[in-house]
Parts: structure tokens; sequence; C-alpha cells
């Protein structure tokens, strides 16, 4: 896929997010200050998170589409990480926070004086989840099209906001039949959510930021494809690395000991290319040639 494609796909999405968030974040404000809820003023501060960390996307996606240069040869992706690892930081902060305030008000022990949520507070949460789960989908769909973990970790922040919003939705209801502590106690629920996102979205970035190996199904792959070229008698050694959204590979294989120097690059180069052809994410791939007695 090409980079301007790539950029074009993520903007777009991105552009949808910061709209959908802002406005979605100040209605769900609104309504939890207009109808006494704490859950629901939670929620609207994770929405608002989502601008933010949209905005983090954006700029770590515009680094990692650069071209390599003379400072960089390898090109940029792993800034792609480096974006996803600042929004991870942002996602955990926030859920901290918002779990601080639930539990300072629970503690304080005067549990019957909380307000009871009004109405608007229920039709919002509800909004919020149909609204948040499709920007889920949206979001994650194009993030796998384009390869994108940065747009992925933006994916499960949506996500992480309607299932918030669904804890929101059990506290309101359930404060609303009585039991005022339940608004409250929802705000913790939306911190679980909160730091669980935050944590994949961390251990996802780092795996690509420190060169861990290929699933052992596309390294199987990679094996086949070289073993299929004409000349190939065996492979020797395979290593993989992720960089970013693109992947690295050093490969050994055994050939004819025979066989002319010529002949010996040519069987290499055929697998270069084959392998480049048929695995898009690889980015780069070194051939070494063995001699088989």
């Amino acid at each position: 896929m090409e980079k301007t494609d790539f950029e074009k796909t993520a903007m777009r999405v991105s552009f949808v997010s910061i709209v959908v968030n802002v406005v979605l974040s100040l209605f769900k404000l609104l309504a939890g200050i207009l109808a006494n809820s704490a859950a629901m003023v939670s929620d609207a501060v994770h929405s608002a998170s989502d601008v933010f960390s949209t905005i983090v996307v954006i700029i770590g996606i515009r680094i990692s589409s650069k071209a390599s240069d003379k400072d960089h040869p390898y090109g940029h992706e792993r800034l792609e990480c480096v974006a996803a690892i600042v929004l991870s930081t942002i996602l955990a902060v926030t859920g901290l926070g918002i779990g601080y305030t639930a539990v300072t008000k629970i503690v304080s022990g005067n549990l019957q004086e909380l307000a009871v949520p009004g109405m608007l507070a229920l039709v919002a949460a509800i909004i919020s989840i149909v609204m948040k789960e499709g920007m889920y989908w949206y979001t994650w769909i194009n993030a796998k099209r384009i390869d994108s973990s940065a747009l992925m970790a933006d994916a499960w922040h949506h996500r992480s906001d309607a299932l918030s919003s669904v804890g929101a939705l059990i506290g309101i209801g359930g404060a609303m039949l009585g039991f005022p502590v339940l608004d409250t106690a929802a705000s913790l629920v939306i911190c679980f959510f909160i730091e669980k996102a935050a944590y994949d979205i961390f251990k996802d970035a780092v795996d690509k930021m420190v060169d861990k190996a290929c699933d052992e199904e596309t390294e199987n792959a990679l094996k086949k494809c070289a073993l299929s070229q004409e000349g190939v008698l065996g492979i020797d050694l395979l290593r993989t690395r992720v960089f970013g959204n693109k992947i690295y590979v050093d490969i050994e294989i055994s050939a004819d000991a025979n066989e002319t120097l010529k002949e010996a690059h040519s069987i290499a180069e055929k697998v270069h290319e084959s392998i480049e052809k048929n695995f898009t994410k690889v980015k780069h791939i070194m051939v070494h040639v063995n001699p088989m007695e």
C-alpha cells in the first residue's frame, strides 16, 4: 500500500473521530451536569481525552510516513509506535484520575447525600454506547486495512469508551432505582476498562519496538516461499523482526556448492524478489547463500 493512501485513510478516520468525540463529550458533559450524574461526567472526560489521543495519532502517522533519510536510513515506522505509547499513557492517566475521584467519594461515607441522576443521563449513556461502538468498528476496519498500530490503538480507545458507557448506564440505572452509590461505583468500572485498554495498547506498541519476531504462521509462509524457488535446497536460518508496521527478514538458504557465484547470486535474487512480491509487509530482506555439498 502506498504511503499516500495510508496517510489519506488515517487522516480521514482521525478527522471523523475528532468531530464525533467533540460533539459527544460536550453532550455527555452537559447531560451529566444537568442530570447530576458523576458517572456521566467521568464518561465525558473519557470521550474528551479521545480528542487529544487522536491528535497524537495524527502526529505519529504523519512522522512515521516520512521517507527514509540520511539520519534514518531504515525509515520512521517506529515513530507510529511511539505515538501509540503516548496514547496508552494518556489513557492510563485519565483512568486513574476517574478512579481516584470515585474512590474518594465512596470512602467519604456520605453515600446517602449522593444525588440521584436524571433520565437525561440514562439517554446520554445509551447514545454514547451506540456511537462509540460504531466508531470502534469504523476505525478498526480501516486500521486493519492499512495496518496501523496507532490507528488500531485509537479504535480500542473508542471500544473502551463504549464499555465505560455501559458501566455508566448500569450505574445510572441502579442509582435511579434507589442505589445512588452505584452511579459513583460505575466510575470505578470505567476506570478498569480504561486501564485495560491502556495496557493492551502499550504492550502491542512495545512489542513492535523491541524487534519481536513475526508469528510462527508468517515465518512458515516465508520459508515455504523461499523453498519454492528453483535452486534453493534448504533453509539454514530465518530471522524476522517487526519494525513498526513493517517486517525485516534475514534468511540463509542452501544451494548447490558447485554453482558459480553468478548462479548463486541469481538464486538469492529470486528468493529476495519472490518474498517482497508476496509479502507486502516485508520492507527489507537480506538473503545469504550457503553451499550444500
